[in-house]
């Protein structure tokens, strides 16, 4: 009998995942990772007690381990520079890589594990002995986007039991067993952050340095909180619905100038926002580069996105750069622009670096 490690969060898709895997006969232990402790916003105790209640309704060992340095060291600490460097990170991606399937892996061996599983909406194919990451049954949920950075050895050893349920479909078993996470809301936003103000929350690691926000021309039209605080085609929170002047049209950040601490805006449908291409750095590759240099594939630059046709070109040091065939609004570096083909097999991802207008 082959043993399961699960990641059991304390929220209902773990939950069941947990349930369906003993179901299928593995030996079955969950395992539940504290990834940060602060002021209580976030709901580790709320969601651990739903741990100890889960387990034993399934019949299931559980057991805690904590990462909070981890997070902090590989997750955190990039999360602030990224910010530092005026872009716009993603640290769900890099706390799949360097958490969940980094010591995460490492612990269930310790316990004896032959394999680790997750609660994400994901599936991995095996074929002629390379791993592949491919999108879930359930589109509207597909998690692959979130998992772009996987390698084949973590895609080896880890089971994905909700690859071909629905998320009513998984709320309806929770509801059949009784379990009581059955109706939980799901989790939104990055953990440490949870529900709280994020403007405040930033504020208490990163020194905030206010600014001036101007138009493409120069014309100063207000005033911004810090630049970290904003994102490209970004339309709510400028404070500069009453001003005076222009087209009456809404505004949005178009970009961001580090060294005089500037935001640029501007108003309207602004064909400045569009771009044509992109540039990754640090292209991840399932399962490996491929041979040809040049070829079309889908990609998402953003979760829940539709998929976009792009011609992909492989250039040296993992750099990857996508032509689109269709103009893309508010291509934002720090966040992945990940591949796809056709059928729905994820190819990788990079973090966007540049993009042309």
């Amino acid at each position: 009998m082959s043993t399961v490690v699960v990641g059991i969060s304390g929220g209902v898709d773990s939950s069941v995942a947990a349930y369906l895997l003993k179901k299928q006969g593995y030996n079955v232990i969950g395992l539940f990772m504290v990834n940060w402790e602060d002021d209580g916003v976030c709901t580790a105790e709320e969601d651990y007690e739903d741990v100890k209640r889960v387990c034993g309704k399934i019949g299931i060992p559980y057991y805690t381990v904590n990462y909070t340095k981890e997070y902090y060291d590989r997750v955190f600490s990039h999360f602030l520079e990224e910010y530092k460097k005026g872009r716009t990170p993603n640290p769900d991606v890099l706390c799949n890589r360097e958490i969940k399937f980094g010591p995460f892996l490492e612990q269930a061996k310790k316990l004896g594990a032959d394999y680790i599983a997750t609660g994400h909406y994901a599936k991995v194919i095996e074929k002629e002995g390379k791993y592949y990451l491919a999108k879930a049954k359930d589109v509207n949920k597909d998690q692959s986007y979130f998992l772009n950075q996987l390698s084949q050895a973590q895609l080896s050893k880890v089971l994905f039991p909700l690859a071909e349920l629905t998320k009513p479909e998984v709320r309806k078993i929770a509801e059949e067993l009784e379990l009581s996470t059955a109706k939980k809301k799901d989790s939104t936003g990055i953990c440490f952050i949870g529900e709280r103000n994020f403007k405040k929350f930033l504020k208490s690691y990163l020194p905030a340095k206010p600014g001036k926000i101007v138009t493409p021309s120069g014309e100063v039209v207000g005033e911004h909180d810090g630049l970290m605080y904003y994102t490209l085609g970004q339309r709510r929170g400028l404070s500069l619905g009453g001003k005076s002047g222009g087209t009456g049209e809404r505004w949005f950040v178009l970009g961001k100038d580090l060294e005089k601490n500037e935001l640029i805006v501007s108003q309207g449908e602004d064909d400045m926002l569009y771009s044509s291409s992109l540039e990754t750095e640090d292209f991840n590759w399932i399962p490996e580069v491929p041979k040809e240099k040049e070829f079309d594939a889908y990609a998402k630059f953003r979760y829940r996105q539709p998929d976009q046709k792009v011609k992909v070109h492989v250039l040296e040091n993992d750099t990857v750069k996508l032509d689109f065939y269709e103009k893309q609004r508010a291509i934002t570096p720090g966040q992945y622009a990940v591949l796809y083909t056709e059928e729905g097999v994820c190819l990788g991802g990079g973090v966007i670096s540049s993009f042309a207008r």
